[in-house]
C-alpha cells in the first residue's frame, strides 16, 4: 500500500521560478528515503508538499489518504495529525521546558494530562533524553535540541515522520547519532522520509534514494548513495 503518492506533479512561484517539474513517485508504507539534490534543486519544495506548507501548482499529492492539493487551510490540521516533522532549526519554544515542548501539540488536542505525561516521557526515552525533560532548549547541545525536536515529531505516533535537514546543523558524530534514531523510528514501522545533503549518512544507510535535479526527479534507487564526492 503507498501512504504517499505525487502525480505528475508541478510547482511553479509568483516569480517564475519552477522548482518541480511532473515529479510523480510512490513511497509504502514502512519505507525510508532519502530526498537529495543540490541547493534549488527542489527538494525542500517536494518535502514542504508532504505537510502543505506548499500546494502544487498542478498533479496530485496524496498523504495517508489525503488530498494535499486539495485540502482547505482549515482542515490542514488533520493531515498534520498524521505527520511528525523535524526540521534543521529545531523550532523549539524557548520559554518552555523539553517536557513542555514535547506535550504542546498533545495539549493542543485536549487530551488527559496523564496521557498527555505517559505519551511525553514514551518519546522522550525513545531519544534518550527522559533525564532532561525539566531543562530548557538553551540548556542543551544541538544535538539534544534535535532530538527534543524529534520526540515533538513522533510523540502522536504519527505514521510518517519527515524530516528537512534534520543533521544540517550537526556535526558528523552528532548527526551519525541522531540518523540512528531516526532509523530506529523507522525500524518501528513508521515511514520516513527526509531531505538531506549528507553524504555521509546517504552511503552509510543504503536506503532508497530519491535524487532532484532542477525540479525533475532523476533517480530513485532501491539502495542509492550521493551522486558523487564532487557535488
Amino acid at each position: 500500500m503507498n501512504l504517499i503518492e505525487l502525480k505528475n506533479v508541478y510547482k511553479q512561484y509568483s516569480n517564475g521560478v519552477t522548482a518541480l517539474c511532473d515529479v510523480s513517485l510512490e513511497i509504502a508504507k514502512g519505507e525510508f528515503v532519502f530526498v537529495i539534490g543540490k541547493t534549488a534543486s527542489g527538494k525542500s519544495s517536494l518535502i514542504k508538499l508532504l505537510y502543505r506548507q506548499e500546494k502544487p501548482s498542478k498533479g496530485g499529492v496524496f498523504v495517508g489518504g489525503i488530498n494535499v492539493a486539495k485540502l482547505k487551510n482549515r482542515k490542514v490540521y488533520k493531515l498534520r495529525r498524521k505527520l511528525g516533522i523535524v526540521f534543521q532549526d529545531y523550532k523549539l519554544l524557548p520559554n518552555l521546558t523539553v517536557y513542555e515542548n514535547v506535550a504542546f501539540a498533545l495539549e493542543i488536542y485536549g487530551l488527559r494530562s496523564d496521557e498527555v505525561r505517559r505519551k511525553v516521557m514514551k518519546a522522550l526515552e525513545k531519544v534518550g533524553l527522559k533525564e532532561k525533560f525539566k531543562s530548557y532548549p538553551d540548556q542543551l547541545s544541538g544535538g539534544e535540541q534535535q532530538r527534543v525536536s524529534i520526540a515533538r515529531a513522533i510523540v502522536n505516533e504519527p505514521k510518517i515522520l519527515i524530516c528537512d535537514e534534520p543533521t544540517g546543523n550537526l556535526d558528523p558524530k552528532t548527526s551519525l547519532e541522531i540518523m540512528e534514531i531516526i532509523n530506529k523510528i523507522n525500524e518501528e514501522g513508521t515511514t520516513v522520509i527526509m531531505a538531506t545533503h549528507d553524504k555521509e549518512i546517504v552511503n552509510k544507510y543504503r536506503k532508497r534514494v530519491i535524487t532532484i535535479e532542477k525540479g525533475i526527479l532523476v533517480n530513485d534507487k532501491e539502495k542509492g548513495g550521493y551522486f558523487s564526492e564532487k557535488d
